[in-house]
């Protein structure tokens, strides 16, 4: 292939900015349909995007020969079956996070893809953005020590703006997401961790429902042991009031440490001095991945985030909630 000509499968909100228009922006790549259900969205989401192809039916995108690769943005239920049919078919596969619904859906997307011999990447797009790339060269140059540990804290209000707005909430129906909004801001989190620290030792955590009115865990501990002897403690809230809302993850090393939100663009090193560095926000938040994901699926360059990867961050949650 000399151009990846993309084809979405669920063109909703989180396209809308986040992910679609970056596909028209990266060298070598064209967004060329779209798909949604709803027939009358999916021509609105063409109209609007410019897109000269939309499609109301899944595998009639998928078998599209314009379309050489596939963006799946769906809620998490349908990611394995659009995954696979689309490894079938031949096509590389840029699938959101969650990458599906649990660990084992998530190790029959990777099998797939290896057993077929067709590239799969998961949006885990963090990795790409340069505020979370100075982390890990800050860590890599030994700015703060050796690390010792890491407490990750994500508070937020049973509505909290950091998450999209959608018509069903869909996110707090653990059928369709897998879980609360753990399951949809944790995945970036975790991903992260094991991105900064590598091989998981050990992981467990305690999962529980303290509102009444929902179906999920709204409250998440999480505690990993990972084999270079760091220690993660991670805590996921959706039932804070408003005055209590946290975003915070800080790495405490043997000279200092790094803190930084997940929701921002600030980094703050305390060593010997206090550092700050500030990153312009990005417009689309996932146009440093595409452009990674675009150059591997081209053969110029390694995957960003592969099933594997992806597949650890799900046994994780997991774990997590597990109780």
């Amino acid at each position: 292939m000399e151009e990846i000509r993309w084809g979405i499968i669920g063109c909703g909100d989180v396209t809308e900015v986040k992910s679609g228009p970056a596909f028209n922006k990266v060298n070598n790549s064209k967004l060329v349909a779209v798909m949604r259900r709803d027939a009358e969205k999916a021509a609105g989401y063409a109209r609007r995007h410019q897109v000269p192809k939309w499609y109301d039916d899944a595998s009639q995108l998928i078998n599209d020969p314009e379309v050489n690769a596939i963006y799946i943005a769906t809620p998490p239920l349908q990611h394995e079956a659009y995954t696979i049919e689309a490894l079938k078919a031949g096509k590389p596969v840029y699938v959101e996070k969650p990458m599906t619904l649990d660990a084992k859906a998530a190790q029959r997307m990777t099998d797939a893809a290896n057993k077929l011999n067709v590239k799969l990447c998961v949006a885990h797009y963090r990795r790409a953005q340069p505020m979370f790339l100075k982390v890990k060269e800050l860590l890599a140059a030994h700015t703060i020590g050796d690390i010792r540990l890491v407490r990750l804290k994500m508070l937020q209000s049973p509505n909290p703006t950091l998450i999209a707005k959608t018509a069903d909430n869909w996110r707090i129906n653990p059928a369709i997401s897998g879980g609360g909004l753990f399951h949809d801001l944790a995945p970036h989190q975790l991903d992260l961790m094991t991105y900064y620290f590598g091989a998981v030792k050990n992981a467990m955590g305690i999962a529980t429902r303290q509102q009444e009115n929902t179906k999920v865990d709204d409250l998440v501990v999480g505690n990993i042991l990972f084999q270079n002897g760091v220690v993660f403690t991670g805590t996921w809230c959706f039932s804070v009031a408003a005055q209590d809302l946290a975003d915070v993850c800080v790495i405490y090393g043997s000279k200092g440490q790094i803190n930084f939100p997940m929701f921002g663009n600030k980094i703050t090193v305390t060593a010997n001095e206090t550092k700050e560095f500030i990153f312009e926000p990005l417009q689309h938040v996932q146009q440093p991945m595409i452009e990674k994901v675009v150059d591997y699926f081209l053969g110029k360059g390694e995957n960003p985030c592969s099933g594997e990867d992806a597949l650890i961050t799900m046994k994780l949650m997991d774990d997590f909630t597990r109780t």
